[in-house]
């Protein structure tokens, strides 16, 4: 049952912008063999004994049943460079997202892209609703920084990098 709240959603977001997020593209096989991958800004890690992470998928994404049916994926954390690789992924109903993008399988056999910052791979742990919205729990299987960098960020509705404060 939802109860009645102060604020609409524009107020929501607007203040939940001024948080700054990472940017991933999580990726899969799908069933019919072929590669599928979605932008995901709201990625954490969960526990460490088990390793576990967790990413929260719109319920109305194309993407996240095939990324389900497959049971396993793999994060992506995108390089501060990699924002037309992000809009690529972040473009609903693409035919096919993987269009000129290199990248390799992993020993799990989701795909990891070329010139991410780091990569997670996982088997799918646990999904529960939460909203609008689903939480995806992955167990993470192997790990690894792919090419030390700084990564995309996303903040009050634009990308940029972090900087180190001196």
């Amino acid at each position: 049952m939802s109860e009645a709240v102060a604020f609409d959603s524009g107020t929501f977001r607007r203040v939940l912008g001024h948080y700054p997020t990472g940017v991933c593209v999580v990726t899969a096989v799908g069933g019919d063999d072929a590669p599928t991958g979605m932008v995901v800004g709201s990625f954490t890690s969960v526990s460490l004994d088990p390793p576990l992470v967790a990413f929260f998928p719109a319920k109305n994404s194309h993407s996240w049943p095939r990324i389900e049916k497959a049971g396993k994926f793999c994060v992506n954390i995108l390089a501060s460079d990699q924002k037309p690789l992000c809009q690529q992924f972040s473009t609903k109903g693409a035919n096919d997202k993987f269009a000129g993008v290199t990248h390799r399988v992993s020993a799990n056999g989701s795909p990891i892209l070329d010139g991410v910052v780091a990569w997670i791979d996982c088997r799918l742990e646990a999904v529960h609703e939460a909203g609008d919205h689903y939480i995806v729990l992955g167990r993470v299987i192997a790990l690894e920084v792919e090419t030390p960098g700084k990564p995309l960020l996303f903040f009050q509705g634009d990308y940029g990098e972090f900087a180190h404060l001196s």
